[in-house]
């Protein structure tokens, strides 16, 4: 399932906004297939800005023109942040922002370290800015097969990288906030450690993640999950990316506590799963019951639900 192609091209355009004017009308030239299909813009210092497609990134603009500029840089994330790169210090320190519209762009630069940690980046030489885009009704066919009859499950998404698990993570999560024909209304409790799943800008989600869900922006999950479980009272905690050993112990402390978990993790399928040490702790654990693996042949996505 995929969204209608026009609101894909009019994502497209919005996340181009956030460029500097020139190269805004160099991105309004793509063909409509080619907006509809775009993962990301990219601007690197010295080099012309270019549209990142399912096949190739292209670049942009005409052969002649003059490449990206450090100021352009600079002049970019000034806009992004509202003009107070200070009060975006946090995020900008793990190398990202989130733009108004739930577009996240990702940044390069000069490292200022203290103490060992990344305190900020400065002289900024390339952006990423990630084309988000929402499926609302992605997940509304798998949810009888992930809760038959209504009855609750831990599930964890599995695929490569590109295959869109935060885009199903973040259509379970609008559902099972909202609640469907057979699935009641829960509380959901999103850990958006980095910003993709609801797209937070000035406390307000730039996704549509349901009306019972709450979100603690940029904290790292081993964190984040203790302190939900405190102040939220969830009946689901979504997580995006399971990485190191002390997501899963907070993880397994949650269902240990009643509470349901939504997940996704890089995995190819279960055999990978078995195969790598972290991910063998976590089928020892049994926090999941059910996983969804996602697969893509050209621009089509299927999606096989199994018991774990």
């Amino acid at each position: 399932m995929d969204l209608p192609r026009e609101e894909d091209a009019r994502r497209f355009d919005r996340a181009a906004l956030l460029l500097p004017l020139r190269w805004q009308r160099y991105l309004a030239r793509l063909s409509p297939t080619q907006k509809e299909t775009a993962e990301e813009i990219r601007m690197r210092a010295g080099q012309p800005v270019t549209v990142l497609l399912q096949e190739a990134e292209i670049p942009v603009g005409e052969q002649d023109q003059s490449p990206v500029t450090p100021e352009e840089l600079e002049q970019t994330c000034d806009r992004i942040t509202g003009y107070s790169r200070y009060a975006a210090t946090e995020t900008l320190r793990s190398g990202y922002l989130t733009a108004e519209g739930g577009f996240r762009v990702g940044i390069c630069g000069t490292a200022v370290m203290r103490e060992g940690m990344c305190a900020n980046l400065r002289n900024i030489s390339s952006l990423t800015v990630r084309v988000a885009r929402q499926m609302p009704g992605i997940a509304e066919e798998l949810c009888p097969q992930l809760f038959p009859g209504g009855e609750m499950h831990s599930v964890l998404i599995l695929s490569p990288p590109g295959l869109g698990k935060t885009t199903l993570l973040r259509d379970l999560i609008r559902l099972l906030s909202d609640g469907t024909e057979t699935l009641t209304p829960r509380r959901l409790a999103v850990v958006d450690e980095r910003g993709e799943i609801a797209a937070m800008h000035r406390g307000v989600p730039g996704m549509e993640v349901g009306c019972h869900t709450d979100v603690l922006d940029g904290c790292p999950k081993a964190i984040a999950i203790p302190i939900l479980l405190r102040c939220a009272n969830p009946q689901i905690i979504a997580v995006d990316e399971i990485t190191l050993r002390q997501d899963l112990t907070a993880m397994a402390a949650a269902a240990n506590c009643g509470v349901h978990l939504l997940a996704t993790i890089h995995a190819a399928d279960r055999e990978e799963l078995r195969q790598k040490p972290l991910f063998q702790q976590l089928l020892r654990l049994r926090v999941f019951q059910v996983c969804v693996t996602i697969r893509r042949s050209g621009a089509q996505r299927s999606y096989e639900v199994e018991e774990l």
